[in-house]
């Protein structure tokens, strides 16, 4: 995408990160890739976008729903989008992409009715369930562990709040969700729900694919009366092209930051963002301007 330029000057913004203010050129129009109405990734990326309106008064800040990671990863590519936020496990190729940081975690989330017979990986087998939208990190981590363990399965493509209402009437017999927790759409299924345990499928991801996946527990408080609950968990980043100015860059960073706050209010799962682990990016490199801010601050 090509982009116009104009100059700005951010006082306020840059005494914040400790810098003196200084002239800086930023795009004309900035778009955020985000992920479906109602998810963590929208509601966390309109709340950005909102508070680098403010600090790029010149540039339009657009967040734009998507999918998720897969197709956030395709729009940032073709230069359709600036920023985009993605779950760690589909970036394939590390180097072609830039992070602005990590953010929180996802952990992924096996849903099925209290009553359910299923209970482990195994029993999925031939069973009906949905593995997240169509270009979703649910999906992208879904697929990966059905063809790794060799399970077929009656799966289906959907958003997980449509998922949770088919696995309340029985048209479903389980959802994965790879999201923050709390997840709406398993909160909405308290009281008639059990999430399946994965510990073993958790090492063995973490041990083939070196990086994306973190044997993790889900505590026993996230859900009410749900049981703590052993899987994996996926970092979550904030991209960025390359080609974005390294000035615009730092600022985007030194935004998510230090408007930690503002930009994760009312989701506690994104509570977790903090500049000691935004570092963590795994393979991904951060960016020029990103890691201009980071050197910046005592931690």
């Amino acid at each position: 995408m090509s982009l116009s330029r104009r100059t700005l000057l951010l006082g306020a913004g840059l005494a914040l990160a400790g810098c003196t203010p200084r002239r800086v050129e930023a795009p004309a129009e900035l778009v955020l890739a985000t992920g479906p109405e109602g998810a963590v990734f929208r509601e966390v990326g309109g709340a950005l976008a909102a508070a680098l309106a403010e600090q790029l008064p010149g540039t339009k800040v657009t967040a734009i729903p998507t999918a998720a990671s897969v197709e956030n990863l395709q729009l940032l590519r073709s230069g359709e989008a600036q920023l985009a936020l993605s779950s760690l496990d589909p970036i394939d190729d590390p180097q072609s992409v830039r992070a602005v940081g990590r953010l929180y975690d996802s952990f992924m989330q096996i849903a099925v009715p209290a009553g359910s017979p299923i209970r482990t990986f195994g029993d999925l087998a031939g069973k009906r369930i949905s593995l997240g939208p169509i270009g979703s990190g649910t999906e992208f981590t879904a697929k990966r562990m059905l063809e790794f363990f060799g399970l077929s399965a009656m799966d289906e493509r959907m958003a997980h709040a449509e998922a949770s209402r088919r696995v309340a009437d029985g048209s479903l017999d389980a959802m994965l969700a790879l999201t923050g927790i709390p997840t709406p759409a398993i909160t909405d299924l308290q009281g008639d729900v059990r999430l399946v345990n994965i510990p073993l499928e958790a090492v063995k991801l973490a041990e083939k694919y070196k990086g994306p996946y973190i044997p993790a527990t889900i505590p026993s408080t996230t859900y009410e009366d749900v049981a703590a609950n052993q899987t994996f968990a996926v970092p979550n980043l904030l991209l960025a092209r390359e080609s974005l100015s390294a000035d615009v860059v730092e600022v985007v960073t030194r935004t998510v930051f230090t408007e930690t706050a503002r930009i994760v209010e009312g989701h506690p799962e994104a509570s977790r963002i903090n500049v000691r682990t935004g570092i963590a990016t795994g393979l991904v490199p951060l960016h020029d301007g990103a890691m201009r801010w980071f050197r910046s601050v005592k931690r």
